[in-house]
Formats: structure tokens, C-alpha cells, sequence
């Protein structure tokens, strides 16, 4: 039997509302009280910093990041120093991850393997790199990934927060303020880029919602929904 989510299309969101939110639903869903639910939206200019926590990654002071109205947040997930903001499409799964034959590394390249589904519907060669979570063409970063496993309080197992950043649009501004993820090597680039098409966010999460939902076995019909 395919197991049933919610999947939510926000428009533009402040990232401290977002986490605040991931939180709520973290709690309901540990408690049985919310279904599984897939998050998809946009946010204004923001750096993250996971826990890695490298401060040297973000390039700008305090004044530049005032004055180009960059936010930056140190956070819960995994990883190092992200941006994320307009054009950007930001997916987070709040997922329950049963104990019984749990595998976390395995959660995360199956998120890695709905991008790259996604990707193929364009003509486009998604990859893994061995030492770097996240999705690549050829040596630029399309889409980073982070995430938080929480543990359960009310029974065996964790949910998922934070997620994937996909970069739907050409000239995403702000990776120029930091060293994304601690790679100095690679760039970056997005869909847009790639294609040569302009798709919206919406377009973008309403393509990305069906192979989510084939590669974590939830019914295939779901359809992207306005938040309530």
C-alpha cells in the first residue's frame, strides 16, 4: 500500500518562519498527529550554516550583508554554509523514517536520485560526486543538500527536516558571498542554465512532487497543495 503525504507549494517565506514550521510539523508527526508532508518553497536572500560551522565560508561582513539584505541563520542540519533566495527552489521533507531496517545515508541519496529523475526529463546528466552530498553537472552544483534526522519521542525511529536547494533559475545571486559547502573547486549552476527554459518555481515543484513520491513510495496522485 503507498503511504500518504501532503505536499505544499509556498510562495516567498522567510527562512526563521520555515524552520519555525519544520519544527511544528517534526512534533505532530512524531506524534502520529500530521501526516507525512512535503514542503516546497522560496526564500529571500539567506546564508545558512549547518553544523559544520567553518565561519571563514562566508566571504561578506556584516555591512555587505546589510547592505545586499542577506540574512544568515546558523542552524540544525548537517553540512556547511548554503544560500538560499530568489529563483531557488527549496524542498523540505518531514518524513518518518521507521528503526526497522533503517538507513540514513540511504535517505539522503534517495533524495539525491529525485533530482536526478527530475533532471532527466530535460536532457540532463545529473551525477553524484563520491566525497560531496548534493547533485552536480559535471563539476557545478545544481542542487545542495542538508538535512536533520530527529528523533522520535513517541516510537522507534526518526523524522526528517531540512532538505534539498534546487537551482531553478540562471544567475541565483549570493554564492559569490560565500565558498558553498566548503568547495573552493566547483561552481554552480541551475536549471535554467542548463535548458536554456525558464520554468516557475511551482512549475518546478509540481514536476519534482511525482518522482519524490516514486522514489519514497507514496501514492503517485498526490497533488501539490496551497498552504491552509
Amino acid at each position: 500500500m503507498m503511504k500518504p503525504l501532503q505536499a505544499y507549494y509556498h510562495p516567498r517565506i522567510e527562512y526563521n518562519t520555515a524552520w519555525d514550521l519544520q519544527k511544528d510539523y517534526v512534533k505532530a508527526i512524531d506524534k502520529e498527529e500530521e501526516a507525512e508532508t512535503l514542503l516546497l518553497l522560496e526564500h529571500p536572500p539567506t546564508f545558512t550554516i549547518g553544523a559544520d560551522r567553518n565561519p571563514e565560508h562566508l566571504l561578506w561582513d556584516e555591512e555587505e550583508l546589510k547592505e545586499r539584505g542577506i540574512s544568515v541563520f546558523q542552524i540544525d542540519r548537517g553540512g556547511d554554509i548554503t544560500y538560499h533566495g530568489p529563483g531557488q527552489l527549496v524542498g523540505y521533507p518531514l518524513v518518518y523514517l521507521d528503526a526497522v531496517g533503517l538507513n540514513l545515508h540511504g535517505y539522503l541519496r534517495n533524495l539525491e536520485q529525485v533530482i536526478i529523475n527530475y533532471l532527466r526529463e530535460f536532457g540532463i546528466e545529473g551525477s553524484r560526486k563520491p566525497e560531496y552530498t548534493g547533485v552536480w553537472v559535471g563539476d557545478r552544483k545544481i542542487c545542495a543538500i542538508g538535512v536533520k534526522f530527529n528523533k522520535c519521542r513517541s516510537r522507534r525511529g526518526f523524522v526528517t527536516s531540512h532538505g534539498f536547494a534546487f537551482n531553478i533559475h540562471a544567475g541565483v545571486d549570493g554564492f559569490e558571498g560565500i565558498i558553498p559547502c566548503g568547495i573552493r573547486e566547483f561552481g554552480v549552476t541551475s536549471l535554467e542554465e542548463c535548458t536554456g527554459k525558464r520554468l516557475t518555481l511551482r512549475e518546478a515543484a509540481e514536476g519534482i512532487l511525482p518522482y519524490f513520491c516514486q522514489e519514497f513510495g507514496y501514492d503517485k496522485d498526490i497533488m501539490l497543495s496551497d498552504p491552509v
